[in-house]
């Protein structure tokens, strides 16, 4: 008895060690060799095949991004890419724009017409043309080192038929009144058409033969050009055309147009993905790059110049100061983005130069009340930091600090469904020759109308526009223009080396939680699980991106732990307090560790999101 008592203590001491050093609900992940994180735990496994068949960190994210978007992990085929790529022979780090534009006839009069106030958040006339085929071949063909066929297997593999997850079926379900309105994706979604429950079960094999054709179409493009003495590049960018210029093109419009969409093969056809140069600032000697103003990246580095400028070690961590801070902070950088913010390749001309501005940065600071919320901060105006005058100052004036009025509390448990953190996914890849990619996918996400038997989802990017110049003089609505999107991946550097590679999804919240993901690790000595499963906060005082734009002057998003006396601070600080048990994200991402010559992974806790490293 007392052997058996004996071993019984040992077994629990052991177990108390355990639950001691794991301070995470999910553990850090390790690698010496790669890593491979994105939102589905299938689609992780995808990159990893890819890596052990011996393809880059390139190969691998453009398979786990096909994987994702044919398991409609918040996103499909039809949506964007938007990425950052390190490549370690350079030293330089690249930006992917593979967002689709407006279509002919997507002009404000003709939504203006139909009674709308924004784009609709729904069905085919919420379409932008698609981009991440685009994206996964252009980033394939210039960086990757496999064809098209090898990295496409996995999703062709999973399009023949995988067992669905509980979330994403129990999602579909949730939406099949929208889905039965357009004729494919009924046809995709609703396997038990006229049952109790019409979409699929968790675990049912779900199949999508005709996105599964499209995918055959494509490679099949590639090999023919193989046959006729095309290099890979080329072969590669043969799928490519005939995504965009041949069959599929013809079969995507006319499906596009039976549902009443305004998508042509024209605007097929000259569309095109941008290689651009990233936006980045210094904070405290780490190079942090994002995408420029097409999508709201720069936000992120706005506040990052301005807390540069805050004595931040006398801010005890998620204390009301430190809270307070991070609210007013965000709240300074995303008010220029929803007035300064649009597509670069399209009149007018943004001022990010002035935007970006460290002199800039330090007036913004003067700006802050440092006793009470500031419910009415507005865009500031950076042209005189770019050596301009702002020609918009009689907008500006006017410009206000909402759009809508406040919409109620939202009831406690509704923060991952809510269409402020609508959308998207993330992926993470690293390998040891040293790529590093970090991409934000998006768009085409459930209930997406389907075009025609393509299989493949639209996006619903359209209502990211607005249709009054006063609104954003930048973001208005015009055929060929790109949306200003929130989709917005980061990458990291110290000492010229790469330092954080990680992203997160959830529309208006994504450069919320990645600024102080980013801070729990450098200011706080977070490892990147413990900063992607940390408390944040979330304001609602900027313009949604999605729906209506409501803003809530205001309202704070906390976690549920958050202390009494936190909570007490706040509120006499003027802030509105919503709860919910994860505010986190999710994020996922990369940590370099070259010390020890090893990576530390960090995938979220929130949701389904999964990593593997080697």
């Amino acid at each position: 008895m007392s052997k058996r008592i004996t071993l019984v203590a040992i077994f629990g001491l052991a177990l108390l060690l355990k639950l001691e050093a794991q301070t995470t609900q999910k553990p850090a992940l390790h690698a010496k060799h790669w890593m491979a994180i994105t939102g589905k735990p299938l689609a992780a496994t995808a990159g990893a095949s890819i890596f052990q068949q011996g393809g880059n960190a390139i190969d691998a994210a453009c398979a786990m991004i096909a994987a994702t978007s044919t398991m409609w992990d918040v996103l499909s085929w039809g949506g964007e890419t938007q990425a950052l790529i390190y490549n370690p022979h350079t030293g330089k780090v690249i930006g992917i724009n593979a967002l689709g534009v407006a279509p002919t006839g997507a002009t404000p009069d003709f939504f203006l017409n139909k009674g709308m106030n924004y784009p609709p958040e729904y069905g085919p006339l919420a379409a932008v043309t698609p981009g991440t085929p685009g994206g996964i071949c252009t980033m394939l063909a210039e960086y990757g080192t496999m064809s098209l066929k090898q990295v496409l297997a996995p999703a062709m593999t999973l399009a023949s038929g995988y067992p669905i997850e509980k979330q994403t079926a129990d999602g579909i379900e949730r939406q099949k009144k929208r889905i039965k309105d357009w004729k494919y994706s009924k046809e995709i979604f609703l396997t038990h058409q006229g049952e109790e429950r019409e979409a699929p079960y968790p675990g049912e094999i779900f199949k999508q033969l005709d996105l599964l054709a499209t995918l055959q179409k494509m490679v099949d493009a590639e090999a023919n050009a193989l046959k006729m003495g095309k290099s890979r590049k080329e072969a590669i960018y043969a799928a490519y055309d005939r995504f965009y210029k041949g069959d599929i093109a013809d079969e995507f419009v006319r499906g596009v147009k039976e549902e009443g969409g305004l998508i042509t093969k024209e605007d097929l056809a000259n569309w095109k993905v941008y290689i651009e140069e990233p936006v980045s600032t210094n904070y405290k000697g780490i190079e942090v790059y994002k995408l420029t103003h097409w999508v709201q990246s720069p936000v992120m580095l706005q506040a990052l110049n301005m807390i540069e400028q805050i004595d931040i070690g006398c801010l005890e961590y998620n204390t009301a100061k430190y809270l307070h801070m991070l609210y007013q902070v965000m709240n300074m950088s995303f008010a220029d983005r929803d007035f300064y913010y649009g597509d670069p390749y399209f009149p007018p001309v943004e001022p990010i130069n002035g935007l970006l501005s460290k002199d800039y940065a330090k007036e913004r600071v003067k700006q802050i009340n440092w006793e009470k919320n500031d419910t009415k901060v507005a865009p500031g105006d950076p042209y005189p930091f770019q050596g301009g005058i702002n020609p918009y100052m009689d907008l500006l004036k006017k410009w206000g600090s909402s759009v809508s009025d406040a919409k109620p509390m939202r009831p406690s448990g509704e923060f991952p469904d809510s269409s402020f953190y609508a959308g998207t996914t993330s992926v993470q890849a690293a390998d040891e020759e040293g790529w590093v990619v970090s991409v934000t996918p998006s768009g085409g996400w459930i209930p997406a109308v389907v075009a025609g038997h393509t299989g493949v989802g639209l996006s619903q990017r359209m209502q990211s526009f607005v249709l009054k110049e006063e609104e954003n003089p930048f973001n208005v609505v015009a055929p060929g223009k790109r949306p200003r999107a929130t989709l917005t991946p980061t990458l990291a550097l110290k000492d010229g080396k790469p330092y954080l590679s990680f992203a997160v999804q959830g529309g208006d919240s994504q450069d919320q939680n990645l600024l102080q993901f980013f801070l729990n690790v450098v200011e706080f000595g977070m490892n990147v699980q413990e900063a992607a499963e940390a408390a944040n906060i979330n304001s609602f005082q900027m313009r949604g991106s999605f729906g209506e734009h409501e803003n809530r002057p205001g309202v704070m998003l906390i976690r549920d732990d958050t202390p009494p006396w936190t909570r007490k601070k706040l509120r006499e600080m003027g802030y509105r307090l919503e709860t919910d048990d994860r505010t986190s994200g999710p994020i996922n991402a990369i940590y370099f560790d070259w010390k020890n010559g090893s990576m530390w992974g960090g995938s979220s806790n929130h949701g389904e999101d999964y990593g593997i490293g080697w």
